[in-house]
């Protein structure tokens, strides 16, 4: 539960900045994580990146200052970040339909975007399978994507990253190199050293071979997981299941994120197939 109430503070200290500048090793400070951890349990609870919510929670206050308050488009555009008002009249409009000048007027429909609770909701559904390791370091060798979770450009980096490589067989040549265990291709989100927002993500086989050249390789440091098996097509069923062991298992299980990398382990066969099989490794420590 202080987990989940930490970053309920975290969303309050993000909602007393959004007419000043919101600092996001600040708000990750709040949950004892690093900004890569934040913002990666907050993407997956919220659905939505931290910098998508801050951009839709900041243009739902800005139609309330321009509707109620009798503001300037000017002054609003730059209370909410903005460095001209042509670049905040279109996020305006594209927002809400309409664009600032129209604010004042009678009938115009405007868009709210409320602040986040984070809770617990109790379901009921579909169980979740999962298991408690500690794994020795794993070497890995495959293709190398360094990203960053500003802006959720790691949300369309990293499909396109695996959408290339499927495509030009650099894939295929990773999963040949594969001996050692888990038995299966991997992706792998190494946390930055800095604790920041940018981090290294690797497709990525197992393996005590040499790499091969252009490939890079990795040792993930020995730590602790919580595995939880995905049976389903890709990527609807992983993804379904990683945002439920952050919204429902992760805050009542006794365990917190831990600092380490986060692996997904991807079986052979027809990922479209209903009982097509890959794992979810959660690094955790207790708490």
């Amino acid at each position: 539960m202080d987990w989940l109430k930490r970053m309920n503070d975290a969303i309050a200290y993000i909602e007393t900045h959004l007419d000043d500048e919101v600092d996001y090793a600040e708000a990750a400070k709040i949950t004892h994580c690093s900004v890569y951890h934040f913002s990666r349990v907050f993407s997956y609870m919220a659905n939505t990146s931290v910098a998508e919510y801050i951009r839709r929670r900041r243009l739902t206050l800005a139609a309330v200052d321009l509707r109620n308050g009798g503001a300037k488009v000017l002054d609003v555009a730059i209370k909410y970040g903005y460095n001209s008002p042509t670049a905040f009249s279109r996020a305006f409009a594209q927002f809400h339909g309409a664009p600032p000048s129209e604010a004042k007027n009678d009938g115009v429909m405007f868009t709210s975007y409320p602040p986040i609770s984070f809770q617990i909701t109790v379901k009921g559904v579909t169980a979740m399978n999962y298991r408690i390791e500690k794994k020795e370091a794993i070497r890995v060798v495959g293709a190398k994507l360094t990203t960053t979770m500003d802006e959720g450009k790691n949300l369309r980096e990293i499909p396109e990253f695996w959408e290339q490589n499927n495509q030009s067989g650099q894939s295929a040549k990773i999963a040949a190199l594969i001996n050692k265990e888990p038995l299966g291709l991997l992706g792998v989100c190494v946390m930055p050293p800095d604790g920041g927002a940018a981090f290294d993500y690797y497709i990525a086989a197992p393996t005590d071979k040499p790499a091969p050249e252009g490939m890079a390789e990795y040792v993930i440091p020995a730590s602790q997981y919580a595995i939880f098996e995905s049976v389903g097509p890709l990527p609807h069923t992983l993804q379904n299941l990683t945002q439920r062991v952050f919204t429902e298992w992760l805050p009542t299980s006794g365990y917190e994120y831990g600092n380490a990398a986060d692996i997904e382990v991807y079986s052979d066969g027809d990922t479209a197939a209903k009982d097509y099989k890959a794992e979810v490794w959660v690094p955790i420590v207790k708490k």
